[in-house]
């Protein structure tokens, strides 16, 4: 026994509270088996076309630019004219992410895409999020081969490209899709949340973008 736990042990009995001990293991064992919802913000409660708008609002406010496609066949011009419209190079580093390896890139020829995880010298880098909240504009990212978490903070641009049908209200109802996809206790290495582009106020409060990431956000909404 710690000193720590002599101490802790001395303040329960004082507080009469080891006899509770076991009770009290158990209630938040089984709070936490249930994935209880919070308070959810009435703002987030709206149907699915509300919650899109409210989402490309939302996320307009914290400087991220947004672009909205019919198909996943508009994404490759969609990149094309944002990297052009922004004199960036026209190639970027993007994972194994099926939906992403699959797109029709012969309508972009000019485009040179690099696969894996990105090495810090790529200006340009490109992920497929798992889904969107409507409530504050934010981003949901999970790791691995598919859409490398280095790409999510190395590149100085960030293009996220993410489905309509996975947005959500609140951050709740995609903590609850995230566990039902992967499966209780399967969850992904890790998961990124987020909401516009890098930034910092530390120094006199004066908001620096690209403080620890990407100094730009471009969201690509695919309308299916």
């Amino acid at each position: 026994m710690t000193s720590r736990d002599a101490i802790l042990g001395r303040i329960n009995t004082t507080l009469n509270r080891a006899s509770e001990k076991s009770a009290r293991q158990q209630a938040v064992k089984a709070r936490l088996s249930k994935h209880p919802k919070g308070t959810i913000p009435a703002r987030a409660r709206l149907d699915k076309k509300a919650q899109l708008k409210l989402f490309c609002d939302q996320a307009e406010k914290v400087q991220t630019s947004i672009r909205r496609v019919k198909s996943y066949n508009g994404v490759p011009k969609a990149i094309a004219d944002y990297l052009r419209d922004h004199n960036l190079p026209a190639g970027f580093c993007m994972g194994e992410d099926e939906r992403l390896q699959n797109l029709p890139w012969e309508k972009a020829r000019a485009l040179e895409i690099k696969t894996g995880p990105s090495d810090g010298e790529d200006a340009v880098g490109v992920s497929h999020a798992f889904g969107g909240i409507a409530e504050t504009g934010t981003l949901l990212l999970v790791s691995g081969k598919d859409n490398p978490t280095t790409i999510n903070f190395l590149p100085e641009t960030h293009v996220v490209v993410v489905r309509s049908r996975d947005i959500d209200g609140d951050y709740e109802s995609l903590w609850s899709r995230l566990r039902k996809e992967y499966g209780t206790g399967k969850l992904p290495r890790t998961v990124n949340w987020i909401t516009g582009p890098s930034r910092s106020g530390d120094i006199q409060q004066t908001i620096l973008l690209g403080a620890h990431g990407p100094r730009s956000l471009h969201v690509i909404v695919v309308d299916a």
